[in-house]
């Protein structure tokens, strides 16, 4: 407790930086609460540290409780929009645009096998597939290829 006291600026520094890495690493900056007060530590420390703030714990947890109040009123909206942006478009796995030639006709209501890296994968197509046509996988699930004619 000595230390931190005789090393206040750093030891506000490194408060504000574990602050930081557990809302983003445990908390995956979900709440920002634990965001504000760190970004507000260290500022503290900064400060404390170039002397612009005197080295004494009131000053210190004062000015810290202000830029946390200042910084969640300026940022809140901003991070709230980024946090509620969310990309629906679909990841492209490794099994979409595989190519092989069917060994059996498929159809929207006959389904096909294809057995591939020791699966057997169940064949879905929007289209009439005949025996022998050149087919590429548009959508894999578990299970599932989603096929269409390789043109």
């Amino acid at each position: 407790m000595n230390w931190f006291a005789e090393n206040l600026a750093q030891s506000f520094f490194v408060v504000g930086l574990i602050l930081l890495v557990i809302e983003v690493a445990v908390l995956g900056f979900a709440t920002f609460i634990l965001f504000f007060a760190g970004i507000a530590a260290m500022i503290t420390g900064a400060l404390m540290y170039f002397q612009v703030l005197p080295d004494s714990l009131l000053p210190a947890l004062l000015c810290t409780g202000v830029i946390t109040a200042i910084s969640a009123l300026l940022l809140w909206k901003p991070l709230k929009k980024m946090q509620n942006q969310v990309d629906t478009t679909k990841a492209k796995g490794d099994l979409v645009g595989h190519t092989f030639v069917l060994s059996q006709g498929v159809s929207a209501s006959e389904q096909g096998k294809y057995r591939y890296s020791g699966i057997d994968w169940t064949l879905v197509s929007k289209e009439a597939l005949s025996a022998g046509t050149k087919v590429e996988v548009t959508e894999a699930e578990v299970g599932v290829f989603h096929i269409k004619a390789r043109q």
